[in-house]
């Protein structure tokens, strides 16, 4: 072989060798859902339902629950059905009396929109999910036929290179090779910023929202991406020494049901609830059908309770909403509790120490807990912390009644640390690895005194902290 095609040959193989990892490359880093954690308040338990991602239809849906304290033991039925449909495959999970995971798998034989039910042999929760269904965009099955035409025709060329007796043949071939790997690169390059087309029947926001969250809800109404606000309908019913809640959402335009809601913070419905002495709820109701959900509030405190929702909407972003009315328990209102403003206190055996730098309107306030001495705090909703601000609040009366009158209801977060190169999502509740310190930073826009709770996880428990804060005024006076 001369020398001209000696050269040609190694440049070939060469090729082949970025060919062929590049297309490993490509099959490895392919996009795939992730887990799905959502919280429920089910019954009398608090419980985390994850739904492990599926990646080959049909296949096994690996589903975990984790209890909480203070969650009886017992079973719970699981089944996966599409929407409006009848049964499917079920599992039986065996709660023990310990707090943390307990498993079981479902098989799904489709893709597409799905419902979980959990079934603790009184109640039913709903929880819509997506199975996703690998829809190849047209600038993918370009890159992939590019690929596949680029593989032959290098074949082809190293053939030629071997056997022909003149350099010049191997051109055609070879040229023709460097021109379907060049079509294959610029479509891998257009198709990480080209959205997959929409199935049949599927609208284009819908698509939109499975590629963001491959389990959200979906239930396509319209194209439009805006989202009407949404009402929130509260009645409260007592059974035993237990308060069950029923909500019913419905759309601010058309007053039909909303059933689009997305998961959002490892929830599709966060219920906060502020008791008459200022404590604080913070719930997950069930989905029970379409716009329907449910919760149970134990041995409610008797007096006026003020309630809000923060939701996500498939296409409308979070709301948070208010009850205009709340709820009343009948009894004698207990007298409300004045939590310091800073300080140690016992919650659940464990010491918290929150301080406060700043409190002026208009200005950063941070507030920073520290929870123990150890750094063994689990993530709760996906979340090292949260932060439930109710204010400006007067003073002499009962503190549901003043929040149900308060301007600001704010909800904060301190996020979980990401790991890089994480597969599977953020970490779920069984990691203990964070803290002893959280951090919150606020903006409080008005003067004057709020009640702040700060909730963190640990040993399964969900450990809220009151505080009673004074906000001065910012520079310049009130905003």
């Amino acid at each position: 072989m001369r020398t001209t095609e000696k050269t040609i040959a190694a440049l070939l193989l060469s090729a082949l060798a970025t060919l062929c990892g590049g297309a490993l490359a490509l099959a490895d880093g392919a996009p795939a859902g992730g887990d799905v954690h959502v919280a429920q308040t089910l019954g009398d338990r608090e419980l985390t339902v994850v739904l492990r991602r599926v990646d080959a239809v049909p296949g096994p849906l690996r589903v975990d629950v984790i209890t909480h304290e203070g969650s009886a033991p017992g079973e719970l039925r699981l089944r996966v059905a599409r929407p409006g449909g009848g049964g499917g495959p079920e599992a039986v999970v065996a709660l023990g009396a310990t707090p943390g995971p307990h498993h079981g798998t479902l098989r799904v034989d489709t893709a597409g929109p799905q419902e979980l039910a959990v079934d603790d042999g009184e109640r039913v929760a709903l929880i819509p999910f997506v199975v996703p269904v690998a829809v190849m965009s047209p600038a993918e099955g370009l890159t992939y036929r590019g690929f596949v035409a680029a593989g032959l025709l290098l074949l082809v060329a190293l053939g030629t290179a071997v056997t022909a007796r003149h350099g010049w043949v191997v051109l055609l071939p070879a040229g023709g090779f460097v021109a379907a790997l060049a079509v294959a690169v610029t479509a891998a390059l257009l198709s990480a910023s080209t959205p997959a087309p929409p199935r049949p029947g599927e609208d284009v926001d819908a698509t939109e929202d499975a590629v963001r969250d491959p389990y959200s809800v979906q239930r396509p109404s319209t194209s439009d991406l805006s989202r009407p606000p949404v009402t929130l309908l509260l009645r409260a019913g007592s059974t035993g020494d237990a308060l069950d809640l029923e909500l019913s959402l419905t759309d601010g335009a058309s007053g039909r049901p909303v059933d689009d809601l997305l998961v959002h913070d490892d929830a599709l419905m966060h219920l906060v609830v502020v008791t008459p002495s200022g404590g604080l709820r913070h719930v997950h109701p069930v989905r029970v059908s379409p716009g329907e959900y449910r919760a149970r509030l134990r041995a409610p405190e008797p007096g006026h309770h003020a309630v809000s929702a923060e939701i996500s909407r498939r296409g409308g972003g979070v709301q948070l909403l208010r009850s205009p009315t709340g709820f009343d328990v009948p009894g004698t209102p207990v007298d409300p509790s004045s939590p310091p403003a800073a300080g140690a206190r016992d919650v659940n055996g464990t010491p918290v120490d929150v301080a406060v730098t700043g409190a002026r309107a208009g200005e950063p306030t941070t507030i920073t807990a520290r929870v123990g001495t150890t750094a063994d705090l689990q993530p709760w909703l996906g979340m090292v912390g949260h932060l439930i601000v109710v204010g400006p609040l007067p003073d002499g009366e009962p503190v549901g009644d003043a929040a149900q009158r308060a301007p600001v209801w704010a909800h904060a977060h301190a996020m979980v640390p990401l790991t890089p190169g994480a597969t599977g999502g953020p970490p779920d509740e069984t990691v203990a690895a964070y803290g002893p310190v959280v951090t919150f930073t606020h903006t409080f826009p008005l003067p004057g005194r709020y009640r702040v709770w700060v909730q963190n996880q640990r040993d399964y428990a969900l450990v809220t902290t009151p505080v009673l804060l004074d906000v001065g005024a910012g520079e310049g006076g009130t905003p």
